[in-house]
C-alpha cells in the first residue's frame, strides 16, 4: 500500500533524528585531532625529575592507547618554560588561542601552573599538574578544567613531619627555594611541626637554581636545630645535600631531612650520600609486579627509572584518553566530568579517586634509600616504610578551600 504524505514525513524525520544522534561521537573532536601538550623544564634543575621523560611517558601513554581516539589521531606536542611563569603562560596562550591544544600536562613548577590553570579555565582546556607543590592549584585557585595528578606540599610534607618530630627530633630550620613551591613546602611543614609539639627556629630562601648553599647552610648549622629541612627540589635539593655533608651537618648531630626526593636524585647523589633519607612518595617503580613491568619498559626508551612524575604523566593521559572516548568529545568540562566518573586503578594510583577540587586522592608511602650494602643493583635505592592512605595524606576537600568544593 503507498504511504501517504505523512508517513513518509514521519519517516524522513526519524531518520534526521537517528543521523543527529550518532553524529557526536564522530563530530565532536575539535578540529579532527585530540592534542597534548607537555610543558615542563626541559633542560634545567628539573629537567630529570620530569623534562624528556615526561615526553617518554606521554608517548607510551598514546602508543599504548593506539595511537586514536574516536578515530582521531592524538598528537604530542612539546615545550620549555625554562621556569618561567610569563614563558610558560605564553606558551600556553600559543597552545589554546593558535595550536587548538587540548590538555596541556606536567608544568614541573608551581608558578607556571598557576598562570596555565588560569588561561585553561579562560579557553576552556584541560590542565593537568603533576610535579606541582602549592595546595593554591587545588584550593582557592581551583579552576573545572584543572586536575592534580601528582602530589602537593601537604602530602608530602605532613605525615613526614609527624614522625620525624614525633622520634624527638623536635626543632626545625628551613633552607627554601624562594618561590610559591618552597613557601608551600615550609608553610605546611611548619603546620605539621608546631601541632605535633615541635619548634621552628628560623629559616633561610634561596634563588632556584642555586649552586652555593654555604652561606644558608651556616645558618641552619648555627641554629642549633635538630633537623635542617631542605624545602626545595631537584639539582637544588642535590647540591644542598652533598654541601650539607662537606660541611658536616650531620655528622655534627644534626638531621637531614629533604622534604621532596626523586629516585633521579638518589641516583645523582649516590647511596653512600644518601643513605637514610626519609621522605614521602608517591611512586616506587619497584613497588609490585606491574610497576616493574611497566618501569622496566620506560628504561629501555629512557635509560633511567621512572620518577614517580613519570609514572603520573602516563597515568594521566591514559585516563584523560579513556574519558574522551567515554564522553564522546574532547570538549573539555564534559571531559573533567567523565574524568571524574570513572575508576582510577593502575601502577600507578590504586583505588583512587578524582574529587571535585580536581585532586586526584590516591596513597602515598613513606620511604627510605637504602644502605650501599642493601641495594641489590641499580636503581634499587628504596625501601617502602609504610602506605599512608590517601584520605590521610591529603587535606580534605573542606580544608583546601576549593570554591567548588561547595558545589553538588
Amino acid at each position: 500500500m503507498p504511504r501517504s504524505i505523512r508517513q513518509w514525513r514521519r519517516i524522513a524525520a526519524a531518520a534526521l533524528l537517528a543521523l543527529c544522534l550518532g553524529a557526536p561521537a564522530r563530530a565532536q573532536i575539535s578540529d579532527d585531532v585530540v592534542k597534548i601538550g607537555v610543558l615542563n623544564d626541559q633542560s634545567g634543575v628539573y629537567a630529570d625529575l620530569a623534562g624528556p621523560g615526561s615526553v617518554v611517558a606521554a608517548r607510551m601513554a598514546v602508543e599504548d592507547f593506539g595511537g586514536k581516539v574516536l578515530g582521531k589521531p592524538i598528537e604530542i606536542v612539546v615545550a620549555d618554560h625554562q621556569n618561567k611563569a610569563d614563558i610558560g603562560a605564553a606558551i600556553a596562550r600559543q597552545w589554546f588561542d593558535v595550536e587548538k591544544v587540548d590538555l596541556a600536562i606536567d608544568f614541573a613548577n608551581s608558578s607556571v601552573a598557576l598562570a596555565v590553570e588560569q588561561l585553561a579555565r579562560e579557553r576552556n582546556r584541560i590542565a593537568v599538574a603533576t610535579a606541582v607543590g602549592t595546595t593554591d592549584f587545588t584550593g582557592k585557585a581551583c579552576s573545572p578544567t584543572a586536575v592534580a595528578w601528582l602530589y602537593d606540599s601537604y602530602a608530602l610534607t605532613t605525615s613526614l613531619a609527624r614522625e620525624v618530630t614525633k622520634q624527638g627530633r623536635d626543632s626545625w630550620f628551613f633552607v627554601t627555594v624562594d618561590y610559591a613551591f618552597g613557601h608551600s613546602l615550609e608553610a605546611d611543614t611548619t603546620k605539621a611541626v608546631l601541632a605535633s609539639g615541635g619548634k621552628v627556629l628560623g629559616g633561610v630562601r634561596h634563588p632556584l637554581n642555586n649552586a652555593d648553599f654555604s652561606s644558608y647552610l651556616l645558618q641552619a648549622k648555627s641554629s642549633g636545630a635538630k633537623v635542617v629541612a631542605l624545602a626545595n627540589g631537584g639539582g637544588d635539593m642535590i647540591n644542598a645535600t652533598k654541601q650539607a655533608n662537606e660541611f658536616g651537618l650531620v655528622a655534627g648531630g644534626q638531621s637531614l631531612v629533604s622534604l621532596l626526593v626523586f629516585i633521579t636524585d638518589v641516583n645523582s647523589l649516590g647511596l653512600q650520600a644518601a643513605q637514610g633519607l626519609t621522605f614521602v612518595t608517591a611512586f616506587y617503580w619497584d613497588r609490585d609486579e606491574e610497576s616493574r613491568a611497566w618501569a622496566k619498559r620506560f628504561l629501555a626508551r629512557h635509560k633511567a627509572m621512572p620518577t614517580m612524575v613519570h609514572a603520573s604523566v602516563y597515568s594521566a593521559i591514559r585516563h584523560y584518553l579513556r574519558a574522551v572516548e567515554a564522553a564522546g568529545t574532547d570538549e573539555a568540562k564534559a571531559v573533567v566530568a567523565k574524568m571524574r566518573a570513572l575508576p582510577v586503578d593502575d601502577f600507578y594510583a590504586r583505588g583512587a579517586r578524582l574529587r571535585r577540587d580536581g585532586r586526584l586522592v590516591h596513597d602515598m608511602y613513606l620511604a627510605q634509600v637504602k644502605k650501599p650494602s642493601e641495594s641489590r643493583g641499580p636503581w634499587d635505592y628504596y625501601k617502602i616504610l609504610g602506605t599512608i592512605p590517601g584520605d590521610q595524606a591529603f587535606q580534605s576537600l573542606e580544608e583546601g578551600g576549593c570554591p567548588l568544593a561547595q558545589q553538588r
